[in-house]
């Protein structure tokens, strides 16, 4: 089996110890050689300017390639392609573009009055500038906004043909979810590569709320397994082994990259890269 391509998601430090724990993790990661590495937007653009910082802090000091979350919430165009035009300038190309969660507590997204009403108009402003390398979301089970699983294909085909280069997907726990998915996207034309997002379960409370909240299935089969395992006080192993499994079937169906949400807690995600056999590279010191 070839080792596949693999790229690790962060999201930006909220304080000190967060800072810390954000440059541990890089620090971990970056010898298993990721393609690149993202940080994301909180929820409303509450991260923005933390987001900004931790991205040109990895691009400098890692070596690693960056790619920066850009969302439609609480900006308007300008804002929001200044910011883009900012990571061009110091040598940022990646974007993942978004629409954005809204602010906690909101009914829902409402566009900035002189933002940017959909990823897809967001995609085809950073499109036209002809500076970036634009990465998109997928939903292989129903986005919460969606009104059907062909209505989230369809409007991935539009977010493809108005620019991005590829998708990562939401996390999911069952790899013939993934299958599908890929299958009804390629019956829709779209063939720009599709990776697929794995979330270790470092936190199987986190985890269950995460997944109820965004509509991702966990089988009755995990779940049973970490409420056992949790009564026990040993769930690390079987985040090993379900992420490793999972990794197993998806690189057997033909995928060739897989994006790791890290949650900043990088050993779960570093013991699966090292099951499925990807072995360090290089130091960080090395890779910069």
């Amino acid at each position: 089996m070839t080792t596949p391509a693999i790229s690790f998601e962060f999201f930006p430090p909220k304080d000190l110890e967060g800072s810390f724990r954000l440059w541990d993790s890089v620090q971990a990661l970056a010898p298993l050689g990721p393609d690149f590495v993202s940080v994301t937007y909180g929820a409303g653009g509450t991260t923005r300017q933390l987001t900004h910082e931790a991205v040109g802090t990895i691009h400098k000091t890692s070596g690693l390639s960056v790619a920066a979350h850009l969302t439609c919430v609480g900006a308007s165009r300008e804002e929001t392609l200044a910011i883009a035009e900012g990571y061009a300038e110091v040598g940022v190309t990646r974007i993942v573009a978004l629409r954005g969660d809204p602010p906690k507590g909101s009914a829902g997204f409402t566009a900035h009055p002189e933002g940017f009403a959909s990823s897809v108009e967001l995609i085809e402003a950073l499109a036209e500038t002809g500076k970036f390398e634009l990465h998109v979301g997928a939903y292989p089970e129903k986005h919460p906004d969606a009104a059907t699983t062909a209505a989230d294909v369809e409007f991935l085909k539009r977010k493809i043909d108005a620019g991005a280069a590829s998708a990562i997907t939401q996390f999911f726990f069952d790899a013939e979810t993934f299958f599908r998915f890929r299958d009804a996207c390629a019956a829709a034309g779209i063939d720009a590569p599709i990776v697929p997002g794995i979330l270790p379960i470092a936190s199987w409370a986190g985890v269950r709320k995460f997944a109820a909240s965004c509509g991702a299935a966990i089988p009755q089969v995990i779940v049973d397994a970490f409420e056992n395992a949790t009564r026990d006080g040993d769930t690390d192993l079987l985040a090993t082994a379900v992420a490793t499994e999972l990794c197993d079937e998806l690189l057997e169906g033909g995928v060739e990259h897989l994006h790791f949400y890290t949650l900043n807690r990088p050993e779960l995600t570093r013991d699966v890269c090292h099951a499925l056999g990807i072995a360090p590279r290089a130091s960080l010191r090395e890779v910069a």
